[in-house]
């Protein structure tokens, strides 16, 4: 099994190299044929557009029947991807999987799913009650994150105002709501963390009364 895992996966990486259209990318780790880095850029009118994303790639040993291991190295704001470790929730990589799909197949599935979240079915519920309550919103905190983590050009907007990102962008927050807190004397990154907690953004804004936020920043 071994050597037929080897002679696949080293096949793989092959084709993905000779192939010029995808713009997929598959190399090895450390010159280790189960451990490998793909990668891809952000799929266009997206928020991701422009970037460039890595990916970490693990063959198991009974590949191609168990499906890989993958997770994000860049980070991505996005609701089936883990804001803090990479971690991706999606079908073809648990029950899913067949042994006819390839390491390539499966990163375009990846970058295919930056194009169409599935929120119903998250890995980070914080990203997908705000792509749920406030989709412009969340586009933009998107495009921060394109552009501080995966090297995504600054979009017009930014350009013209001349200010990077602030953490409350960061965070999808409304820099007003931050102000709102701080200014009762609520330290700001305290501020920022109970806001994502509530999802207090967009018209969700409207439903959480002030004596909720406080009752968590007092805590």
């Amino acid at each position: 099994m071994s050597d037929a895992r080897l002679r696949r996966v080293q096949k793989e990486i092959r084709d993905c190299a000779k192939d010029k259209t995808s713009n997929i990318s598959i190399d090895m780790i450390d010159e280790n044929p189960f451990h490998l880095i793909g990668a891809f850029p952000g799929p266009p009118d997206t928020p991701y557009e422009g970037g460039y994303y890595e990916v970490d790639i693990v063959i198991p040993d009974a590949y191609p029947f168990q499906p890989v291991k993958m997770k994000f190295i860049t980070k991505v704001y996005h609701p089936n991807v883990s804001s803090a470790s990479g971690a991706i929730c999606l079908d073809i990589l648990k029950d899913a999987w067949s042994p006819v799909l390839t390491l390539k197949s499966t990163l375009i599935s990846l970058q295919s799913l930056l194009c169409e979240p599935v929120p119903n079915d998250p890995q980070d519920a914080e990203v997908a009650k705000h792509y749920l309550a406030d989709r412009a919103g969340f586009n933009a905190t998107a495009k921060h994150w394109a552009q501080a983590y995966a090297q995504a050009p600054a979009s017009k907007v930014k350009a013209t105002h001349g200010k990077p990102a602030t953490d409350a962008d960061m965070a999808g927050l409304a820099e007003e709501n931050v102000v709102s807190f701080t200014d009762m004397g609520f330290p700001r990154e305290k501020v920022i963390s109970v806001l994502k907690k509530l999802n207090y953004r967009g018209n969700n804004v409207s439903n959480i009364h002030e004596s909720t936020v406080l009752e968590e920043l007092f805590k």
